[in-house]
């Protein structure tokens, strides 16, 4: 049987684990896995087979950058995180060379799901879940009518930028802090309204923030596959359950609305929907259209979620999956050798 070339690019770290189980498939492919990251020591590079050094390129010169990468490899399956957008607007040169990219094509959709303020617009008109009182500012004097707004309701108050990755940005308002208490303690999401105000208010205008409603009840990543249609094969939420604990739990109203968001939106292979509630009410966080963060913890539910991805893409077919019984989980660290007298253990560096 031939392998299957599989090319990742700059990942988080827990790409390590997606590229074991994809390695570690159930139908027994054969895969030689590739990965490319600035820095060539970075863990996700250390499930690769064979691992390179990315240089600083931005737009059409890093799409190039990929394209070469995959026709010098002979890359089967190309599975991007960084600058998604742009290689999904050049995904034909791809097609070209005859490597198949895990990326959305619908290039509206793409680009209304990276910005969650459009997003949040397109999720009100459809009226397919719940989204949290919201509002998108770039000016000082905007987010204090947001957030007085917001107060009004009774609400307690969060921003962050409408485009971003992770937690990147996002601040609580607490006006009861005590900024000497935290000097001296762990770092904290929190901050007063008059120093973000303050802050806000150094320049005429900023990128665009999202300044909402903080929602207080369980947040649940919910881990999703489709086929390159958008037809929904495996739905599992996950939440924090303490500590390092992760609870994979079958939650009908969670597992609907992932059903109406492949029914409208038709996300293609692995996709991921956060959701928090809020007084039993499960609202909209963001989507994020890729492989989560957390997305090997899911795979303990028994769904190889990477290798159905893989697999669907090259053709085969995927049945939906279910998993059984709800599954507690967490994760212990593991000492990995990279190397031995200054020689490389793993992997083998690129061609």
């Amino acid at each position: 049987m031939k392998k299957v070339n599989i090319y990742f690019n700059r990942w988080f770290s827990v790409a390590y684990h997606y590229m074991n189980f994809i390695r570690n498939n159930e139908d027994g492919v054969p895969v030689k896995i590739f990965a490319t990251h600035p820095d060539i020591h970075h863990m996700s590079l250390q499930g690769a087979d064979v691992a390179g050094t990315e240089p600083a390129l931005t737009e059409i010169e890093y799409v190039q950058f990929c394209v070469d990468f995959c026709r010098r490899n002979e890359i089967d399956i190309f599975i991007p995180r960084l600058h998604m957008l742009d290689i999904a607007l050049h995904a034909a040169m791809f097609d070209a060379i005859g490597t198949k990219v895990l990326v959305c094509r619908d290039l509206d959709l793409l680009k209304t799901i990276m910005d969650k303020g459009k997003f949040y617009e397109s999720v009100k008109e459809t009226g397919i879940m719940t989204i949290p009182d919201y509002h998108v500012v770039s000016t000082a004097e905007q987010f204090k009518e947001a957030y007085h707004d917001l107060v009004a309701k009774g609400h307690h108050v969060c921003f962050k930028p409408t485009e971003t990755e992770g937690g990147l940005g996002f601040r609580i308002i607490d006006n009861t802090r005590s900024p000497l208490q935290e000097l001296f303690g762990h770092v904290t999401p929190l901050i007063s309204f008059d120093e973000a105000y303050r802050i806000l208010g150094s320049e005429p205008t900023f990128p665009e923030l999202m300044v909402m409603e903080l929602l207080e009840g369980y947040e649940y990543s919910i881990d999703c596959l489709s086929d390159e249609n958008g037809r929904l094969l495996a739905a599992v939420p996950r939440r924090k359950a303490g500590g390092r604990l992760r609870l994979m739990e079958h939650i009908p109203e969670l597992e609907e609305i992932a059903s109406r968001v492949a029914e409208v939106y038709k996300i293609p292979f692995n996709f991921n929907i956060q959701m928090k509630y809020s007084g039993g009410i499960p609202k909209l966080l963001e989507i994020n259209p890729r492989m989560s963060g957390g997305l090997h913890i899911s795979c303990l539910s028994g769904i190889n979620f990477p290798y159905l991805a893989v697999k669907s893409a090259l053709g085969g077919e995927v049945q939906p999956a279910e998993f059984g019984d709800n599954v507690l989980a967490s994760h212990v660290e593991q000492p990995l050798i990279m190397k031995i007298n200054g020689e490389s253990v793993i992997p083998d560096p690129v061609n």
